[in-house]
Order: C-alpha cells, then structure tokens, then sequence
C-alpha cells in the first residue's frame, strides 16, 4: 500500500491510499490527537522549568514523575545524566482491561486508535525512563513486556495507626442521627465520583433489594456526582439522578453525602457493618485498602484489582461484577450474621499490615530510589531484582 503508485510489480497488487483524508478523518483524528498534543504541552513545560533550574545550578539527585501524562516526556532529553523513575499507574489496552469490560461495550477501531495514541506519552517516558514504579502487580502486568524488566512493585502504602478498627467510632449526620457499628446496621459505598467504574449501578440496585429485606439497615454511598472515568448517562446530568428515577428506596435510609473529608471516610469503614468496593480491571483505590485496614468486611468485585488483594472467604468476599443478585446475597448474609465473618473482618487487617503498611512501602519506595542515585553512572538501573 502506497500513496503514489511509481512503478507496478509484477504478480503484486499495489493499493493506493487517500493521500490527504477526509472530512470525516480529519474530523477523527483531531479528536485523537487531543490528548497526545496535551501530553506534548506538558512535557514541554516541564522540560523548559528543569532547564531553567539547571542554569541556576539546581540539579536534582533523582525524578520521579507519573508515565501517563506526559512530564517525564523530555526530562532525560534536559537532564541526560540524572536518573528517572516513572510512576506507572496504567497503561491503557483494548482488551484484558477497563476497555470492553462492559459487554454492551466492546471498542471500534476508533477506541483502537485513540489508546494507542493515549498511550505515547507513556511509550516515549518508559523508553527514556531508568526505571518505574507500579503499584500492584496487576497494574505492572499491562505494561509492555520490553519495559516491564524494568518496572518494580511497590504500593504507595495505608497508615495503619490512622486506619484502624474502633468499636467505640460514632459519626454524626446532618439532621442530628449518630450512627454506630451494630445498630442500625450501616452498608457503605466509596468512589471518587458515582459512576459504572466502579459499580455504583450493581451497588445501588443490590442495596435496593437489601433494604426490602432488612428495613432497619442504612446505606450510604459516598462520592462526586461527576464522572472520573468513562462517560455520562444517556441524556446527561448525574448516574445518581439517573438511576433513582427506575428505583425506588427509603431516601432516609439511603444516605447520599456526596464527597467527605478523610476522617468521615475513616468513622464510615468503622461502624460499617458491610463495604462494597466493585471496579473495572482498573486503578485500584486506596479506599479499599483503607476499609480492609479498618477491618470492614469488604464485598468486592471478582475483578483482577481486587483478586490481587481478596482471597474470596478469608478476608473478604468477591462476586461478580454484574450480578447483583450474587451482591445482594453476600449484603444480606453479612447483616444477617455478622459473627460469621468477624475472623474475614481480622484477616483483612492483617492484610493490610503485612502487604501495604505505610512504614514498609515508604521503606521499599527509598530503597529503589537510593539504588536508582547509587547506580546513576551505569546504563541501566535495575529496580526489579530486589523485588
């Protein structure tokens, strides 16, 4: 395929494309090239302020800058000699992740094309980078096999001194209601925003069912009503808005705070009787970790995020992302007998204190840092045999 045909080859067949695209191309492409021409920008800038520091004889020891956005993009190009380590939160891929996951949304060619170029500035900081960072290995996994070498795993770490369990944790509601663990029992719901990511759909109409059956419990969904991820609901506004016009629940027990201070989130995963925590194959939230931490028995998702960190029946509980039913029964249950799960709520904090403990994942993240100065003469930093 060519675009000018010069000579023909014999027994060949030579196709010719376009040589300048269409409307309806150009159209496509500018939408592509958005977010790249943003990356673009933003490493430009970067570049330009290390510049700027190195002539006023600034030079940092070390660079540690997220893969994803494009900052790191042109600092070994201004910077050849100090050593860089990404920050690889997720690389973006058309199949075994967040992408097609739903099926009524399987990706076009189109989404095919607009990873790829999601992913160049990502490409061109990992092929400059000495080394990365990922924080679960699940998230290292999407990486390409040519970088991953080079990618070490270490979480960014959960304070358990702050994040623990207190049976004497209240929480004081705006109309005056104090709630404790125990009575009523209290479902809570976590995410950055109310949105499919991360299941508040499957939450909501399982907490919906769950309610007819225990007219006592309470459910509070904490979040944004914008969208973080994905897109919004058909006609717009908010997926809360969207989703209470075909299901009917008890609005004083269905508790909508929108986003709240770290120190809410940290009363609601201690008088919780019950955490759902659902997600696309995608980031993991610390909210997870926080509630394991806390020792709330978290209902997960059956998704790689959550296997990484769930062994399903020791120290939580997984079902599958969209069967509400599965969650449903897995809510009711723990309402119903909470002593059965009183060893899953510790197993969880242990967890939690022996993977992800704030002191040791500091520790590991200073110890690839000091080998990343230490070995800055030499062409190639290894982070991952320490591992």
């Amino acid at each position: 395929m060519t675009e000018t045909v010069d000579q023909r080859i014999p027994s060949t067949r030579v196709i010719r494309h376009r040589a300048e695209p269409g409307p309806q191309a150009n159209a496509q492409m500018a939408r592509h090239l958005g977010v790249p021409d943003h990356h673009v920008r933003i490493g430009h800038r970067v570049a330009e302020t290390f510049e700027a520091m190195a002539k006023q004889g600034q030079v940092p020891d070390v660079i540690v800058g997220h893969t994803g956005w494009g900052s790191m993009m042109f600092v070994k190009d201004v910077l050849p000699n100090v050593p860089a380590l990404g920050y690889c939160e997720f690389f973006y891929r058309a199949e075994g992740a967040d992408i097609g996951f739903a099926p009524d949304d399987q990706p076009d060619s189109d989404t095919r094309k607009r990873l790829r170029l999601r992913n160049m500035a990502q490409l061109l900081s990992l092929e400059a980078m000495d080394g990365g960072i990922s924080p679960t290995h699940w998230q290292r996994s999407l990486y390409p096999t040519e970088h991953r070498a080079r990618i070490a795993v270490c979480h960014e770490g959960v304070d358990t001194r702050v994040f623990r369990s207190d049976a004497s944790a209240s929480l004081k509601l705006p109309d005056g209601r104090v709630l404790k663990a125990g009575d009523p029992p209290i479902v809570t719901f976590v995410a950055r925003d109310l949105e499919p990511y991360r299941g508040f759909p499957q939450a909501l109409a399982a907490a919906a069912k769950v309610a007819r059956e225990h007219p006592n419990a309470l459910f509070v969904f904490v979040g944004g009503d914008g969208v973080s991820y994905g897109a919004p609901p058909p006609g717009g506004g908010s997926w809360r808005d969207h989703l209470l016009q075909s299901l009917e629940v008890p609005a004083d027990r269905f508790l909508f705070p929108g986003v709240v201070p770290h120190a809410v989130l940290r009363q609601l995963f201690q008088i919780s009787a019950a955490h759902i925590y659902l997600t696309y194959p995608f980031v993991l939230s610390w909210s997870a970790l926080e509630a394991m931490a806390c020792g709330a028995l978290v209902i997960g998702s059956d998704t790689a995020p959550m296997q990484e960190v769930v062994s399903s029946g020791r120290n939580g509980l997984l079902v599958p992302f969209f069967d509400t039913d599965a969650l449903a029964g897995a809510l009711s249950d723990a309402l119903r007998h909470p002593e059965r799960y009183t060893e899953m709520r510790a197993a969880a904090r242990r967890t939690i204190e022996q993977r992800f403990r704030l002191g040791d994942c500091i520790a590991r993240q200073m110890m690839l840092l000091d080998k990343a100065t230490n070995s800055a003469q030499t062409s190639n930093i290894s982070l991952v045999s320490s591992a």
